[in-house]
């Protein structure tokens, strides 16, 4: 009776914990950093930086510790309740038609519950981190004074650890830890096109695979250049893994609304 009353315990734990995850909310404007002036061919290199958020729910199929998969779906809001620490930005280097591009992501999340009766564990403190890293290189395959295609490639570096430690009861003082850290390598474009001398909009799309089943990332968005060398940007952002190790399952899907701040110089 206690084995199962410590599975169950578990199992509400972790989809608390899921619940509240945004796992990257993360893998903000994106692996993209929109133009901050119509395309033009520039002489020497170009160099822009956008810290961004991104306010993304989840929704998919989890587990850890060695316990059954279950099903999340959580907005944004719940995601907001339990949010310790979040840091977003990307990055890009351009050189003509070439550019290399970096998308960092890391993430911290945590509660603490009380159990029902207080026998097995008086409470149980969760805490979880989550990192998603990307580099990649592109190639303009078009290009004109208004807009540009770029054919991209890229490798995602994802990290997922969960710690889990019970306060109290038969359990006090036991504490547990369980994650996954794998690569993806993901192929598509990107393109930005101004509407305007002050508006445009940028899109991107990747898809891959490698230790994960699936890994993909697709956004399109609105920017503002308010300055020579500032724009906002806002659209909406949708990215998806599937990947299962030795009993860890990651496969979710995050989308949401994203907003961010490009500079370039």
């Amino acid at each position: 009776m206690a084995v199962n009353r410590t599975k169950a315990l578990g199992c509400a734990v972790l989809s608390f914990l899921w619940l509240a995850h945004p796992a990257g909310a993360a893998d903000a404007v994106s692996p993209v950093t929109p133009d901050l002036k119509p395309v033009v061919t520039e002489q020497g290199w170009t160099f822009s930086v956008a810290p961004y958020f991104w306010a993304a729910g989840m929704s998919g199929e989890v587990a850890q510790f060695g316990l059954p998969p279950i099903d999340v779906d959580a907005n944004f809001g719940d995601v907001l309740k339990n949010l310790d620490f979040a840091a977003m930005a990307v990055a890009e280097a351009r050189y003509g038609r070439y550019s290399i591009f970096g998308d960092l992501q890391y993430v911290k999340i945590s509660g603490e519950s009380g159990t029902p009766r207080g026998v097995v564990a008086t409470s149980v403190e969760l805490s979880s981190k989550t990192f998603s890293g990307l580099v990649g290189a592109g190639y303009s395959i078009f290009q004109s004074d208004a807009g540009r295609l770029d054919f991209v490639g890229a490798m995602r570096v994802w990290s997922v650890n969960t710690d889990l430690d019970f306060h109290g009861g038969v359990l006090d003082g036991v504490s547990g830890s369980d994650g996954g850290t794998w690569v993806d390598g993901l192929v598509g474009v990107r393109a930005s096109y101004s509407l305007t001398p002050e508006v445009y909009v940028t899109g991107w799309g990747m898809v891959g695979a490698g230790a994960a089943n699936v890994d993909w990332d697709v956004a399109a968005a609105l920017g503002y250049r308010f300055h020579e060398r500032f724009s906002a940007v806002a659209g909406y952002r949708a990215l998806g893994v599937n990947y299962r190790s030795d009993g860890f399952v990651f496969d979710v899907v995050q989308q949401g609304p994203i907003m961010g701040l490009v500079m370039r110089f």
